[in-house]
């Protein structure tokens, strides 16, 4: 099956599926739903990740069955984490949210086009660094992360086993092919 990958738009009936998928897949990942704290984002996803310019969110569809299959979310770090006050600021830091691939559709390479567009967009977009968390708790997070380019910069060891990351991308060399991701897997 062929996999076309696009930037959300404010398509109302396309933001109301997208959300579906997100909170779907929080439900089958993390167990629990909708938490206000947790999933402003997703709620107002608009003033999050397509109104902000330099802010983005992807989203992957069959082709042919339209069904969404994955999702990723970039944009300023606008996070008050006190141990990165001295590290990350909104405007040279972008942050990685809500990559989230269908578990029918893993270990096939999307996850990794999904964060090569998203990483090609914080770096024209003019970021120096971009910023995660994850959980060690989740199956693979943690290597494909690191396969990613990323590097551990705190293990919190919380009740929620987070793990924040980050990665320098300050004058990467974007290759012409990775922004070109109307067909970007085949499954």
């Amino acid at each position: 099956m062929n996999v076309i990958i696009r930037e959300l738009t404010n398509d109302s009936e396309e933001i109301d599926n997208v959300q579906e998928f997100l909170f779907g897949m929080i439900k089958k990942e993390f167990g629990y739903d909708y938490v206000p704290e947790w999933h402003q984002d997703i709620v107002e996803i608009d003033e999050y990740y397509i109104n902000p310019e330099k802010n983005n969110f992807y989203v992957a569809y069959f082709e042919e069955t339209g069904e969404i299959i994955a999702t990723i979310g970039i944009r300023a770090y606008d996070k008050d984490f006190p141990e990165f006050r001295h590290l990350y600021s909104k405007d040279t830091t972008s942050s990685i949210w809500r990559l989230f691939v269908d578990r029918r559709c893993r270990r096939c390479g999307l996850a990794s086009k999904m964060f090569t567009i998203a990483e090609n967009f914080a770096n024209q977009a003019g970021y120096n660094d971009i910023y995660l968390h994850t959980h060690k708790n989740l199956d693979g997070a943690i290597e494909f992360w690191t396969k990613m380019g990323f590097v551990v910069a705190l293990d919190s060891n919380d009740e929620l086993e987070t793990v924040h990351m980050d990665k320098q991308i300050h004058e990467l060399e974007i290759n012409p092919q990775a922004d070109d991701f109307k067909y970007a897997v085949t499954l």
